[in-house]
């Protein structure tokens, strides 16, 4: 052995500490079960980051470094890449405003509400998602699916978002264009209840980016990752997707699940 490190150009010390180093127990043993833990709990839908917020709110504070080289020695890598969805609604009635105007925070829930309508293909079959979320926590108020994107489908998700809607409350609605929106019956279903009404521009995704990025969210995490028996198999999973995200799922700003987070600020007022 002393003829190899002296091959080797290795200085004795340096052998002796990596020996001493070899022998002793790994001091990060009882984290990598638990990062190992956390990444298998939301299979493997969190990266380093999250894994570190995670930790903190268990009362652990690591280094993301340390974590992300963690992750690297015990091959855990994200799954998730998300794609961003586009999609383009024609003019075809009364447009309003852009009251948004790309404002995406909100001091309180129920302040400001974003929607839009998503396509899934699946087994040869088309549906379609429309979904409310709330600007304040970026949780999913309610939602409806169905084979057609019909009228139905956006007045159903709206009466059934409005449920949840305290009386007397200011809240601002917020869509693209699309021709379920400007529909009189929809537009007087907010007045009624005195919501005002927001559009983004014509053709601009940016003014309603947190609902795309939702669906991005969404199609990276749960349609490209999950596998489905059928149409309806589909519709029951997506309900329990939808239940973690709120319930469950870390948004990195908040440090907590949507859920979670208005409960904080419910107790706290």
């Amino acid at each position: 052995m002393k003829a190899l490190v002296k091959l080797a150009g290795i200085p004795r010390s340096t052998y002796y500490d990596l020996v001493k180093r070899m022998n002793q127990p790994d001091p990060d043993a009882d984290l990598k079960v638990e990062i190992k833990a956390i990444y298998e709990e939301h299979e493997g839908r969190y990266g380093y980051r999250r894994i570190r917020d995670e930790l903190a709110n268990r009362g652990k504070k690591v280094n993301h470094k340390k974590v992300q080289r963690i992750m690297k020695e015990l091959g855990l890598k994200c799954l998730v890449r998300m794609k961003k969805y586009k999609s383009y609604k024609g003019t075809v009635g009364k447009i309003a405003p852009n009251h948004l105007d790309r404002q995406f925070t909100a001091d309180a829930p129920n302040e400001k509400w974003v929607t839009d309508i998503t396509e899934f293909k699946l087994f040869g079959e088309k549906l379609y998602l429309s979904p409310v979320l709330d600007l304040f926590n970026r949780e999913i108020i309610t939602y409806t699916i169905g084979p057609r994107p019909t009228y139905s489908l956006v007045s159903e998700m709206l009466e059934k978002a409005l449920e949840r809607l305290p009386e007397e409350n200011s809240l601002l609605m917020h869509s693209d264009q699309g021709w379920h929106y400007q529909m009189k019956q929809y537009r007087h279903a907010l007045q009624a209840r005195g919501i005002k009404q927001s559009m983004s521009r014509k053709g601009n995704c940016y003014d309603n980016s947190v609902m795309e990025n939702f669906f991005g969210i969404l199609k990276s995490e749960f349609i490209y990752y999950g596998e489905f028996k059928s149409v309806e198999h589909f519709q029951q999973e997506l309900e329990k997707y939808i239940e973690y995200y709120n319930t469950k799922r870390m948004k990195a700003k908040l440090k907590m699940s949507p859920v979670q987070y208005r409960t904080h600020f419910e107790q706290a007022a």
